[in-house]
């Protein structure tokens, strides 16, 4: 398998982790009405030019209208769909592209020393709030309405396990570590706001890589949010090893890039 059907199949099991499915001719459906704020569990994927346009973007409208949800569009491979861009703007639709790099682990694990001020726990029920109250703070996680739902439904999900970082007692970093047969995917990084600039995520990372080893995966894989984010991970053995051009469509609501403060 190449490394972009290895990079969709992965990608896919994560959106069916907290949506639905449905592959059609022109692409798929991914869905979560109990979740309508939340994007990438409610969006039409697009990666080659459809036959009919102007049909799918109806079905598509008319699907998710159905659902009370706002209809969006992801698009993969947008050189190939503008034309296909072109009539979703003609059509009322808001539109962003986005640069998405993807990285890939080298194998070997970040090296800090230890500090005694620092602890790294998995995410019980124990500890379970803690977690919660960090990830609601990160604006780009969508806020607590979105983020509330989508914790949830990762934590009871065995493919998932959370982890956090305390500094001097205090929650205040985040990640969650996503398996699929042998591949794996580090998942909603974040430290709140007070806490960044002292190198958390560095260790939170080095935590990840070690369990990575430890259940013998072939390929750990992280997609940063921005460039700044990509360097971090850089420092921290994670390779780029792809650049895709990518686009969002919508009918109304944010901008992804508003939602991310970029």
């Amino acid at each position: 398998m190449d490394l972009m059907k290895q990079i969709e199949e992965l990608e896919f099991a994560l959106l069916q982790s907290f949506s639905n499915k449905e592959d059609r001719t022109w692409g798929t459906l991914f869905w979560n009405e109990n979740q309508p704020d939340y994007y990438d569990a409610n969006h039409a994927h697009v990666s080659e030019q459809p036959d009919h346009p102007e049909q799918v973007i109806d079905e598509v409208k008319a699907f998710y209208k159905e659902l009370n949800v706002t209809p969006r569009f992801y698009l993969y491979n947008v050189e190939a769909l503008t034309s296909f861009v072109a009539l979703l703007k003609e059509k009322g639709f808001q539109y962003e592209s986005h640069t998405q790099s993807i990285q890939l682990w080298n194998g070997e694990v970040t090296q800090f020393p230890s500090d005694a001020n620092i602890t790294i726990e998995e995410v019980t029920k124990e500890n379970y709030d803690e977690a919660l109250g960090v990830e609601c703070q990160i604006k780009e996680f969508g806020g607590k309405e979105v983020r509330e739902k989508a914790f949830q439904s990762e934590f009871n999900d065995p493919r998932y396990t959370h982890y956090l970082l305390k500094y001097k007692g205090t929650p205040c970093s985040t990640a969650c570590l996503f398996v699929h047969g042998s591949q794996g995917r580090v998942e909603s990084v974040a430290t709140i706001e007070g806490y960044r600039g002292k190198g958390l995520i560095g260790r939170v990372l080095e935590h990840i890589q070690k369990e990575a080893q430890n259940l013998h995966l072939e390929k750990l894989w992280v997609h940063p949010i921005n460039e700044r984010v990509e360097k971090v991970y850089g420092r921290c053995n994670f390779n780029t090893i792809l650049t895709l051009q990518t686009g969002h469509a919508y009918a109304g609501g944010k901008s992804i890039k508003e939602i991310q403060g970029s």
